[in-house]
């Protein structure tokens, strides 16, 4: 989609939603996923988001030939990629994954390599119409434990990543990489990226998921003048919706967002309480754990939900916080980012009524998104490439 001022936007699913491991599944995932999402949306073209896991990532930086192989599959289906999600290591669709999916983090040189990796080969993937490719990454650490030294180290290797990315781009492949704020970790909100990234060199910056900023309940104005104030570009924007709950103390309520409590991934939840959110690591702390949140304002809840979907009330979806969000970064005269990926990857553990049966249900599901954001996007006076 073209804005106002000619910047293309490119409009992608994230395939972190899907399990595969090793170069025959993401090449299934494509034809059958990416493939059939792009066929019920009839467009010519779809934009997929993806995620490779470390090892396959590693074994395509070290073979041309079938980083080759995986763009003739997505030209296959009718697919391009500009933007990858480096955020998940591996196992990211196992069974329990938690805390495990900041590890490796920035201290670590595996973090680096994994990103390295990830980067040269989105390098060899975009089309050549592309202006740019854009990669997305933890934010630094979960907070404990950190401390100076992690914190020069984690530094010392985005600068070293940021001269592999100067390199791709002397290249004719720019690409960028954007720290991804999310609760409970060492950048948790936007007011820490401006803080703690600011000065990192220029092919560095933020990937703003709004599932997280909702659930911290940051403005949309606010975080992104913070950012700008930084010189931090948003890299990527990740179109996401958390649960809300108006009123925790409403037993019909507690009930319904215990629906949403479940053993795979982590579920950062925020109360906010006056201008202060307090959080709980995952949800069941925040409802029953020893040191629960003491419901005296409105609770959001880290769970990507559908875009399209209407919540159950009394629950609610921060959508109107996305809205706000795309609205502030294509709504003026300057788009504020050219890559946006809807990434809910949490459809085989939403409560068990709501989740698709079947492949078929959910690549409508997927479909049902894309077209919201799109439909969002073109309210705001994007035309279509």
């Amino acid at each position: 989609m073209r804005h106002r001022d000619g910047t293309v936007v490119h409009l992608a699913y994230c395939t972190n939603v899907h399990p595969a491991e090793d170069l025959e599944g993401v090449l299934r995932q494509i034809r059958v996923f990416g493939g059939g999402v792009r066929e019920r949306l009839g467009a010519d073209r779809l934009g997929l988001g993806l995620w490779l896991p470390a090892p396959l990532a590693r074994q395509l930086a070290a073979d041309p030939s079938l980083v080759d192989r995986l763009r003739g599959g997505l030209d296959a289906a009718g697919l391009e990629t500009v933007t990858l999600n480096a955020f998940p290591y591996r196992g990211f669709q196992d069974p329990v994954v938690k805390h495990r999916v900041y590890h490796p983090d920035w201290t670590e040189r595996a973090r680096l390599d994994y990103t390295i990796d990830c980067a040269r080969v989105l390098a060899r993937l975009m089309p050549g119409d592309a202006a740019r490719g854009s990669v997305s990454t933890l934010p630094l650490a979960w907070r404990e434990p950190w401390d100076p030294d992690r914190l020069g180290r984690a530094r010392s290797h985005l600068t070293e990543l940021a001269g592999v990315l100067a390199e791709l781009a002397d290249q004719g492949t720019p690409v960028r990489v954007g720290l991804e704020p999310e609760p409970g970790c060492v950048v948790e909100t936007n007011r820490d990226a401006a803080r703690l990234l600011s000065g990192l060199p220029p092919q560095l910056g933020v990937c703003l998921d709004t599932c997280h900023t909702a659930t911290g309940f940051e403005g949309a104005g606010t975080a992104l003048g913070r950012l700008a104030d930084a010189g931090l570009p948003v890299v990527k924007a990740q179109a996401s919706a958390a649960v809300e709950v108006p009123d925790p103390r409403d037993p019909a309520a507690r009930e319904a967002l215990s629906e949403f409590a479940e053993d795979r991934f982590l579920h950062q939840t925020r109360e906010l309480v006056g201008l202060r959110a307090r959080g709980r690591d995952d949800l069941p702390e925040a409802m029953s754990g020893p040191y629960p949140l003491p419901a005296r304002g409105p609770w959001r809840t880290h769970f990507h939900v559908p875009l399209h979907a209407e919540a159950r009330p009394p629950l609610r979806i921060t959508r109107d916080h996305l809205t706000d969000v795309l609205g502030h970064l294509f709504g003026g005269e300057r788009a504020l980012t050219d890559h946006v990926e809807v990434e809910t990857y949490t459809w085989s553990v939403l409560p068990q009524d709501r989740r698709p049966a079947g492949e078929d249900a959910l690549v409508a599901g997927i479909a049902a998104e894309v077209a919201w954001a799109r439909d969002r996007l073109t309210e705001l006076g994007l035309e279509p490439v």
